[in-house]
Order: C-alpha cells, then sequence, then structure tokens
C-alpha cells in the first residue's frame, strides 16, 4: 500500500485531531525561608535566591529580634544571627531590603511577638524607596503574628494573652485600611503539629486562633461590620505537611470546609471569594532525621505532593526545608535543591493541566468527612472552655500536645511507628554527602555576634546625626507606652518609632513596662505516662536503676535539672525528657523556656539535684553550655554532671566533652528511655558507684 492509498477499513475513520493546549494553572508562590549573620549577609543571599527564580521571600529573623531583645542584652548571648538574621532598628531593615523593590515583592515574614514592630520597619523602609501611601496600599506580603501557637509550641512569645491579642488587633485593622493587600495575620498550625498535634488538633487549635482574633477584631469596633469580609480575605494559614500523604491532603479539604462554615455561620460573610482558605506550607521538619539524612529529600517531596496534588487544597505558597536541617543550618546549595524540588513539579509535570484529580473519591471524602466532625468537637470543646485564649492560660491546650508527642515517641521507639534509617532498615552505605559533617552545614562565624553588636552601639550613638537626623526616641517611646495604658490603636505610635530610630529592644521593653511578660505553662506535670513501666520492659529496668541510685546515694528521690538557657523556645524536646524522667522515677525541676546560665546554676544549686540536662536547638550551645559548666565549678558544684541535648554538630559535641560535658545527645538518638538511663550512669560515675548490671 503505498503513501496515497487508504484500505476501506480506514476510509471512514477520522483521524484524530491534535488536542487543544491545556491552559495551566499559574504556580504557587515559591519560597525559601532564609536569614542569617547580618542584615547585609542576607540580603546577598535574597538577591542571589530571587535571580535563581524563587518567587517570593520568606524573612528568618534570629530569635533576639523574635523575643524583643537588643543584640547586646544578655539573653542574646550566643543568639545573635543563628537561625535568622538580626534587625535591631530601621538601619538594619533598610541594609536587608538595599537593592530589592519591595513594590515588586511578595514578603512573608516570620515574626509574631514583634510583628507590629517588624511591619512598622519594612512599611517606612517601603517610604525610603519613594512609595507614596497609595504605593504601601499594594504592598504583598506576610506577618504571620499568631501568638497563640508560640505560647503551645515555638516559645517567642513575650506579652500575656490579653495585650499580645490587642497588638494583633490593632495590626488588622490598620492593614485593612492602608495595607489591603497585606496579610497581618498568618494562623500557623506548623508548629503544633511539631509540637505533637494530630491532624484533628491541628485543625481545631488554629481555628479556635482564628475564632479568637476574628472575634477581637469584630468586637474591637476599630472595623465596621460591612468591613468584616475584608478581614476574614486577608486572615491567611501556615500548614504543616507530614509524610502521611493520603492523611495531609484530607487535612487540607477538611481545613477549608471548616473555615468556609465558620467564616459564613459565625461572622455573616456572604462572598465565597472572602471565604476561601489561604494557606501556605512549610513541609515538615520534625520528619527530618539525622540518620541517613539524603532520605529526607524524598520525604519532602511527598510532603510537598500532599498540598500541590489537589488543586482544590493547593497551597498558594510552598517553601521546603532542606535535606540536611537535622545536622544544622543549610547551605545556599542546600535550599536552592529544594527550590530545585517545586520548580521540577511546577514547570516539567502536567500537575498545573487538570482539575481536583481526586474529586469524587470516596476514600478521600469518608476522610475528610472525619476530620471535619471530629475537629468540630474539638473546636466546640475549647469554645466551652472560653475560647484559645481562656485554653492558652489554662494549660489545656499545651498539655494535650505534649501528650500527643509523648505518644508519638512512644511509639516510633517500640517500632509501632516506622522511620526508615532510624528505627527499621538502618544498615547504611557510607554517605558522600555528609562525609565532611562540617562542611555539610552553613556555619555562623563567632565573631558576628561583636559585629553586630559594635553596630548596634554606633546607631544609638549617631541615629540623631546627618545624614538620618532622627528625633530623640524617648518622645516616641512615651508616646507608645501612653497609647498602650489606654485603648488606642498602637500602629501608629509604633511607626513614629521606627522613624525615631527606636531599637527593638526599646521598642518591645516599652511594651514590657505597660503589659508585663508572660511564662506560658510548660504542660509537663499534667502529661500522661506514655510509656508504662512493665515488667521486663527497658522502661522497667530505667526505674530500678533509678530507685537502687537513689538508695546508694541515701536519697527519697534522684533530682534532675532540664534547662533551656538562651532564647530557643523549642521546647518539644526539653519536655519529652522532663516527662521521661518522671515517668522513670527522677523528680523534675523545669522552669519552661529562656532562661540565662545564672539563673539555671542558681535552680540547681538550690534544688540540690543530681544532673542537669541543657536543650539547645538554636546553635548556641557552643556558648551557654560551657558558661553553665563555669558556673557550676565557681560555685564548688563541678561533680554534677551536665548532659547537652540538641542540634549539635560532631565538632561542636567533641568540644562539648572536651570542656566537661558529660554526654551529648542529638535528633538521632530517638530512644528517650535509653537516655535516661545513660543520665542514671553518668549520675552514679559523678558520685563514684559502681556501674548497674542491667539484664541484657
Amino acid at each position: 500500500m503505498t503513501e496515497r492509498q487508504t484500505s476501506p477499513a480506514a476510509e471512514g475513520t477520522k483521524r484524530p485531531q491534535p488536542q487543544a493546549q491545556k491552559e495551566r494553572d499559574r504556580p504557587w508562590l515559591m519560597r525559601t525561608y532564609a536569614g542569617h549573620s547580618t542584615a547585609e549577609a542576607s540580603n546577598e543571599l535574597y538577591r542571589r535566591n530571587l535571580a535563581k527564580g524563587q518567587t517570593g521571600l520568606s524573612v528568618a529573623f534570629d530569635l533576639p529580634t523574635q523575643t524583643g531583645y537588643d543584640s547586646d542584652h544578655i539573653l542574646a548571648r550566643g543568639e545573635v544571627g543563628r537561625v535568622g538574621v538580626p534587625v535591631a532598628h530601621l538601619g538594619d531593615m533598610r541594609r536587608l531590603f538595599q537593592d530589592i523593590p519591595l513594590e515588586q515583592m511578595n514578603t512573608s515574614m516570620t515574626i509574631n511577638a514583634t510583628a507590629m514592630w517588624l511591619l512598622a520597619l519594612y512599611q517606612v523602609v517601603a517610604e525610603e524607596q519613594g512609595l507614596d501611601a497609595e504605593a504601601i496600599a499594594q504592598l504583598q506580603g506576610t506577618t504571620q503574628n499568631d501568638i497563640v501557637k508560640e505560647y503551645l509550641s515555638r516559645g517567642t512569645h513575650v506579652f500575656p494573652p490579653g495585650p499580645s491579642l490587642r497588638l494583633t488587633t490593632d495590626m488588622i485593622a490598620y492593614t485593612v485600611s492602608h495595607m489591603p493587600k497585606w496579610n497581618p495575620i498568618n494562623i500557623c498550625s506548623y508548629h503544633l503539629q511539631e509540637a505533637g498535634a494530630t491532624p484533628v488538633q491541628e485543625i481545631a487549635y488554629a481555628m479556635s486562633t482564628a475564632i479568637a482574633v476574628l472575634d477581637a477584631v469584630r468586637d474591637s469596633g476599630q472595623v465596621p461590620q460591612e468591613r468584616m469580609g475584608d478581614v476574614v480575605a486577608r486572615i491567611s494559614f501556615f500548614v504543616n505537611a507530614g509524610v502521611r500523604f493520603i492523611e495531609e491532603m484530607c487535612k487540607m479539604r477538611a481545613f477549608g470546609r471548616i473555615w468556609d462554615r465558620i467564616t459564613r455561620e459565625r461572622y455573616g460573610i456572604e462572598n465565597p471569594k472572602q471565604r476561601r482558605f489561604r494557606y501556605g506550607v512549610q513541609v515538615n521538619s520534625l520528619g527530618l532525621t539525622e540518620a541517613q539524612p539524603e532520605n529526607n529529600v524524598q520525604r519532602i517531596v511527598l510532603e510537598m505532593l500532599a498540598v500541590t496534588l489537589s488543586k482544590d487544597a493547593r497551597a498558594r505558597a510552598v517553601q521546603l526545608p532542606a535535606w540536611n536541617e537535622a545536622l544544622g543550618l543549610p547551605r545556599p546549595w542546600d535550599q536552592q535543591w529544594s527550590l530545585r524540588i517545586q520548580q521540577v513539579l511546577a514547570h516539567e509535570s502536567d500537575l498545573l493541566e487538570y482539575e481536583d484529580i481526586f474529586e469524587g473519591s470516596h476514600v478521600i471524602e469518608a476522610k475528610v468527612s472525619q476530620l471535619v466532625e471530629e475537629s468540630f468537637a474539638e473546636i466546640e470543646r475549647i469554645q466551652e472552655m472560653g475560647g484559645a485564649m481562656a485554653a492558652v492560660e489554662s494549660g489545656y491546650l499545651k498539655s494535650q500536645l505534649v501528650a500527643s508527642h509523648a505518644e508519638r515517641r512512644a511509639r516510633i521507639e517500640s517500632g509501632d511507628e516506622k522511620i526508615v534509617g532510624v528505627n527499621i532498615f538502618e544498615s547504611t552505605e557510607p554517605n558522600p554527602l555528609t562525609a565532611d559533617l562540617d562542611a555539610a552545614i552553613q556555619t555562623v562565624d563567632p565573631a558576628v555576634e561583636a559585629r553586630v553588636i559594635k553596630s548596634l552601639q554606633n546607631w544609638r550613638d549617631t541615629r540623631y546625626q546627618p545624614p538620618f537626623n532622627h528625633p530623640r526616641p524617648c518622645k516616641a517611646l512615651e508616646r507608645l507606652k501612653e497609647v498602650a495604658k489606654g485603648t488606642g490603636n498602637l500602629m501608629e505610635a509604633t511607626l513614629d518609632c521606627a522613624r525615631a530610630g527606636v531599637t527593638t529592644g526599646e521598642w518591645a521593653g516599652a511594651l514590657r513596662e505597660v503589659f508585663g511578660e508572660f511564662r506560658a505553662p510548660t504542660g509537663v506535670s499534667s502529661a500522661p505516662v506514655a510509656v508504662p513501666a512493665e515488667e521486663g520492659s527497658a522502661m522497667s529496668e530505667v526505674r530500678r536503676k533509678v530507685e537502687l541510685t537513689a538508695k546508694d546515694l541515701g536519697v527519697g528521690k534522684l533530682r534532675f535539672l532540664v534547662g533551656k538557657p538562651g532564647l530557643d523556645g523549642h521546647s518539644n524536646g526539653a519536655e519529652q525528657i522532663a516527662v521521661r524522667a518522671r515517668d522513670a522515677g527522677f523528680e523534675v525541676v523545669y522552669q519552661g523556656i529562656r532562661l540565662t546560665p545564672e539563673q539555671i546554676v542558681d535552680a540547681a544549686l538550690a534544688e540540690d539535684v543530681h544532673a542537669v540536662g541543657l536543650s539547645i536547638l538554636s546553635g548556641s550551645h557552643a556558648q551557654l553550655v560551657p558558661d553553665v559548666l563555669d558556673r557550676l565549678r565557681d560555685a564548688g558544684a563541678a561533680d554534677i554532671p551536665v548532659i547537652a541535648g540538641g542540634i549539635i554538630p560532631n565538632g561542636d559535641a567533641e568540644q562539648l566533652r572536651a570542656a566537661g560535658v558529660a554526654a551529648v545527645f542529638t535528633p538521632k538518638d530517638f530512644d528517650i528511655t535509653g537516655i535516661i538511663g545513660r543520665i542514671v550512669d553518668e549520675i552514679r560515675k559523678a558520685n563514684k558507684l559502681d556501674p548497674l548490671e542491667v539484664p541484657a
């Protein structure tokens, strides 16, 4: 048959026509959470990431900035520039965004207690870039500004719940009028999951926070009822996506249904666009492992798919952690790898060409319905307590999270919850990615802190001189305090402080004078037993060691102090150690977060403890742990063993042991019961007692 001939069967058959090109959805905003060392170094990193195709900025601030301290405060020691960029004043914010046109940016700022202050600095920098009031109204971005989850999981809170809610309310009212495209709050369930929340708890606690915020805005009288739709439309959420792919995708669909119902029924929002559930995602860092860290890449991809595959539950912005975050601070190359993961999915696959591919699945629908029903039941329970703020102050929310996390840790230790490379398939080939562990992560030069402090002191000395000529800040701070004592909106007074050259510590210090500070409940004392001491179990043997050692020392109970020095508020690990030590028979002294080495040593001496455990995840261990050791020696208590835990690189761990630390534990040490047993061994060694034989 020649090319021009056809068979009889083919004559009646139409040639298939080429399909019209499918219209692709617009990709989500792609961000990497970044910032370290100094404003100048972070600015260089941002411009480099934008040049690589990143479509939004996500600013990580250091812990002093997040907790309202200047870099030279005693609590800031060892923390400056570690987990983010230090921003102490307008000059730092200027340098952070130098040569980055803010009118073209969508900037996310992970900032909570000091959110109003950082937004004010951002607006003033935009004004200095030449933006008038009309252009300021077009600025796009997000301030996280969710203080409830700080009380529960992340620990960068400053003020009590009432004043904190007022700061949030004032910001929302201000942005609705002056920056209507800005998201003034990003209700954050991300850290709730990291603190142990189940999907139902994550949904219920985040929605209860949203209800508390919206009720406060509505009742403040600052926003008329007819504009409540504009408020609801600017509320965004920041959600965690874990490795349980189906459950996480269903969680997002449940979130959307619940938000739609609450905003329609409770606040009377009729416009479906205003009721839309708007959320960004950071996929789960809690599940990233120090052991076989190369496995983290596939975990990150799977977690990203949970919030991108389903069109009806697709995130508006995604930021991915790096494969090596369980080891330390990621390098620019590691962050680039995470950005490229997003870009391959968005631009090489056909994901964005289709409608929701899970629509009509009875499996998905059943799971979503279950999550909706159970979440509403928990939301109702919290409302009966008086709402989210009352549930924070009573300790209910925190104790529930500590208990859930303890149950999860127990499942991992028993093997019921399997983690590849950690408690299953542990054998491995040598890893070329971590052949040189010290080179596999970014390190912050310890000299950075001294340079930042010198720059801060120079700012204080010269802020009144040309070319800045800021008015003296004392007048702006006095006005801020006067407004805080009344009921007026605090945003304009805060903007005046920014323009006057006030520092972060001065702004927060003025409000501390009026509002006071808040120490959140730890949830440890009320947490139930997670690992029972059944006969023959590892826990029963550790309990036996604790009892025998107490008897050998002639005391009723061994006493163990768990301390969180510095500003690192990630207390999940410390809480789990405290709960397990309690269950093993220790008398545990745990005073929560944000303590100086001096306070920790004073408590150790006052309570006559037999061991001190220090938990630090922020990188400040190199300075703060030796300080505790020195103070114990000076007090004549060098025989109290000190144990350190956290994200501690190998080289640092060796230095800590050389300085006198009895033992160092890192994320690879997941067996908490085993850790408690090791602590007993160190107590016996320090007191020159013979080792105890434990049955195999």
